[in-house]
């Protein structure tokens, strides 16, 4: 399984920007698309946002829309999420994931990273 690791994370005024980078080992990155969710405390993991294998193809939340982007740059083994206008809502642990075409399932997670927004 391909190792993922989060960072970006932290604390952050509401209005403000982050952006989270999330790092794969190995050389079959470009392979697969990746996602983006996030878990609030007491709720459930929610799909954020997923970018196709060469990033062509972007999906997000409806709740994230018009102020998160996904990007990936493949030579760098890398996907983001770059934050904008943050609310309180954002906040949560966020993980990014790789996602198999065969079965259509999410096969490796990273181990997260906080993000906090504050009023």
């Amino acid at each position: 399984q391909v190792q993922l690791v989060e960072s970006g994370g932290g604390l952050v005024q509401a209005g403000g920007s982050l952006r989270l980078s999330c790092a794969a080992s190995g050389r079959t990155f470009s392979n697969y698309a990746m996602g983006w969710f996030r878990q609030a405390p007491g709720k459930e993991r929610e799909f954020v946002a997923r970018v196709s294998w060469n990033g062509a193809i972007t999906e997000y939340a409806d709740s994230v829309k018009g102020r998160f982007t996904i990007s990936r740059d493949n030579a760098k083994n890398t996907v983001y999420l770059q934050m904008n206008s943050l609310k309180p809502d954002d906040t949560g642990v966020y993980y990014c994931a790789r996602r198999v075409a065969v079965p259509a399932a999410y096969d490796s997670w990273g181990q997260g990273t906080q993000v906090t927004v504050s009023s």
